[in-house]
């Protein structure tokens, strides 16, 4: 290991805080991709929690740290590549294909700044190949993850009055509903309606959840 080498993986990561996503909506509240990448592995983790409850065996449990760690790196390569509009990034296969390489290449410039003993394992965390059937879940479990994160993001901005949202939060509503897991279905049904509360709302659901189990 070099003594004298300095390396600027951990620095490049920080500028996270300065890439603001929905750059091309009105917002009440600007939210940056380290912000949008803390709340995606909160939700990946609960959900990967909420899928090893329901699998009826331990072949088909997940690590939820494994999930975690994945949901928290999924946009780290927009520290370079910026944050495209969903619209545009998907609008068709040969631009999502291009973009994919742009992503690839963005992560082999990250994981460059690193030494050479940890590079492996954080390129795959930037880039992952997700090629086994138990890596589609942890796939499909970030993902999910990242789109519930996006659906909170529109319903606080409308209940904050900003209609800006509204045909967004519809469009991610219908992409979520569209998978087909069901410890997905649990979370949007059991934990996203409080994020529409107020404060005194959620203390006083606390209260009551303390007071129902003394």
């Amino acid at each position: 290991m070099d003594k004298d080498m300095n390396y600027g993986f951990y620095a490049m990561l920080n500028r996270m805080q300065y890439i603001n996503r929905w750059g091309l909506m009105r917002n009440t509240y600007t939210e940056n991709i380290k912000e949008h990448s803390f709340d995606v592995a909160i939700i990946a983790h609960a959900i990967a929690l909420i899928h090893n409850e329901l699998a009826t065996s331990e072949t088909e449990k997940v690590d939820p740290y494994k999930i975690q760690s994945y949901a928290l790196f999924h946009d780290c390569t927009e520290i370079i590549t910026g944050d495209l509009p969903t619209p545009i990034k998907y609008k068709n296969e040969v631009i999502k294909q291009a973009y994919k390489e742009v992503e690839h290449e963005a992560a082999e410039r990250l994981s460059s700044l690193l030494p050479d003993f940890l590079k492996d394992t954080y390129l795959e965390l930037l880039d992952p190949e997700f090629s086994t059937e138990q890596d589609q879940i942890v796939h499909d479990i970030v993902k999910a993850a990242d789109r519930i994160s996006a659906y909170t993001k529109c319903l606080m901005e409308i209940d904050g009055g900003n209609s800006e949202f509204k045909s967004a939060m519809d469009t991610i509503k219908k992409s979520i509903d569209k998978i087909e897991l069901p410890e997905v279905k649990f979370f949007m049904e059991r934990f996203v309606p409080s994020y529409g509360l107020t404060l005194d709302e959620l203390m006083s659901a606390a209260d009551k959840g303390d007071n129902s189990e003394s």
